[in-house]
């Protein structure tokens, strides 16, 4: 199964990005997840929030294959359990789908993107900054994997 996280981001504190590559480098070799930064673009008097982020959105938009699974991260999304995302990515891997997961910037997700997804998902109606975001999907989709391969971590 090949995932991809789509992620708008500007440069992350060292220990966030310490923690996604240890989990990163967790999966097994027949789980491969790739992060693709997509740099936020610059807000100011001359570029609105809403202009800065329809233009995230088309190069998020540019990396999407017709044929992937795309499920944008969103607070109004649907609430999913690890146990459901394990069953989703049962799923997926079944289909041979790729995935692509989309996390938008300080404004989130364009609406381009977002009719683009094949499913929402919300980690929580509580609002995270982009960068804890990227480690929060990448723990929860390593804990995820766990369960399908009976591996400990998840009882842990």
């Amino acid at each position: 199964m090949h995932c991809r996280i789509l992620s708008v981001t500007h440069k992350a504190p060292l220990w966030l990005e310490t923690g996604v590559k240890e989990y990163v480098k967790r999966f097994s070799d027949q789980y491969r997840l790739q992060l693709v930064e997509i740099p936020l673009e610059k807000r100011s008097k001359k570029q609105s929030s809403k202009t800065a982020l329809e233009k995230e959105g088309e190069r998020i938009s540019s990396l999407i294959k017709a044929h992937h699974h795309v499920v944008a991260l969103d607070v109004k999304g649907e609430s999913w359990s690890t146990e459901q995302l394990a069953t989703k990515m049962a799923s997926w891997q079944t289909h041979g789908l790729h995935v692509d997961f989309l996390i938008g910037g300080p404004d989130g997700l364009a609406d381009k993107c977002l009719q683009r997804a094949n499913e929402k998902w919300s980690l929580s109606p509580l609002t995270f900054p982009h960068h804890l975001v990227r480690l929060l999907l990448v723990e929860q989709l390593y804990r995820a994997h766990t369960i399908l391969i009976d591996h400990p971590y998840h009882r842990a």
